[in-house]
C-alpha cells in the first residue's frame, strides 16, 4: 500500500516574502504538494526552468516540478535578493545557488525571477523564470545586491 502525500491546506501568505519562503522550503523537501500550495490557482502561470521551455497553467507546471523532484535530491541557497512591490504585486530577483544533496560543491548560479500576486487568500506565485548565469566569480558586483531591477 503506497503512501498518501501529506495534505497542504491552503495557506495564507500575509508577505511576498512568506510566499517566497514556502516556496524554496518546498524545494529544499521536495515536496510537491507544498510547492504547488505556493501558485496562483490560475491556468495562466509560467514556469521556465533554466534551458527548458514555457510552462503555462497548474497541470504543466505540477508536471514539470514532479519530474524534478524524482530526480537526484538537490539544495537551493538563495542569495543577492533584489525586490519591488506596489499594492497588488511584488517581482523578486534571486540568484539561487544549487548542490546536489549529496555532494556540498556549488553549482553554476541560476539567475530567477518570481512574480507574485496579491489576492483575497494572500499572495501568491503567478511566474516563475529561472535561467543559468555566470560562475559567481564572473559575475560583476557579486557581493553587492543589485538596487535596480531592468
Amino acid at each position: 500500500m503506497s503512501e498518501s502525500p501529506r495534505h497542504h491546506p491552503r495557506a495564507h501568505f500575509p508577505t511576498p516574502e512568506d510566499a517566497e519562503a514556502a516556496f524554496y522550503d518546498a524545494i529544499e523537501r521536495a515536496d510537491l504538494e507544498a510547492l504547488m500550495a505556493v501558485w496562483c490557482e490560475d491556468e495562466e502561470i509560467v514556469c521556465i526552468h533554466p534551458g527548458g521551455p514555457r510552462l503555462i497553467g497548474l497541470a504543466a507546471v505540477r508536471s514539470a516540478w514532479q519530474a524534478i523532484f524524482d530526480g537526484p535530491r538537490f539544495r537551493l541557497r538563495v542569495a543577492q535578493r533584489a525586490r519591488w512591490q506596489s499594492g497588488l504585486m511584488a517581482v523578486h530577483n534571486v540568484v539561487e545557488v544549487p548542490s546536489l544533496a549529496d555532494d556540498p560543491e556549488t553549482q553554476d548560479p541560476v539567475f530567477a525571477t518570481n512574480v507574485y500576486v496579491r489576492g483575497a487568500d494572500g499572495w501568491r506565485l503567478v511566474a516563475h523564470h529561472a535561467g543559468l548565469g555566470p560562475e559567481a566569480d564572473e559575475s560583476p558586483n557579486a557581493g553587492d545586491a543589485p538596487r535596480v531591477l531592468h
